[in-house]
């Protein structure tokens, strides 16, 4: 397969931005509707862009998989995310950053690449197919042991 500068069968890792936002008890998740990781439920963020700060990519990306709008605070939790195909070739090579994320407004809504978003607590985790990163961040920041 022939390389390209995309997400899929990248040339170099992409920047991955995304934000755990917290609202009274509950962690803002969505039901991602690509790859990677399509139909696991995941902390929403998407791929940074040329010429915008990691803030501003946090702040779009929630918007626009969750109709939420957020405050971006500090970077709480950084790792990556690699996958490779059948043949070993990467297929999916990401440095992921996740900054805090304080509720502004709105009303969880699945859009963009997110087929639904909703606020879930900590005990639903458990009955929701949840991607393991996002398991590790929510353990790592102590909203679940």
């Amino acid at each position: 397969m022939e390389r390209k500068s995309g997400n899929l069968y990248p040339l170099a890792p992409r920047v991955g931005i995304g934000a755990i936002t917290i609202h009274e008890g509950r962690v803002l998740l969505v039901k991602r509707g690509a790859e990677p990781s399509r139909g696991l439920w995941a902390i929403p963020g998407g791929t940074l862009e040329l010429g915008e700060t990691m803030q501003e990519c946090a702040a779009r990306e929630i918007l626009e998989e969750t109709g939420i709008t957020i405050k971006v605070g500090a970077c709480i939790y950084v790792f990556d995310f690699m996958e490779r195909d059948a043949e070993g070739k990467i297929k999916f090579h990401f440095v992921i950053v996740d900054f805090a994320g304080e509720y502004v407004s709105g009303e969880p809504k699945g859009a963009d690449d997110a087929d639904e978003a909703r606020f879930v607590a900590p005990e639903e985790l458990k009955e929701l197919p949840v991607a393991k990163n996002t398991l590790k961040a929510l353990k790592e920041i102590g909203f679940i042991g």
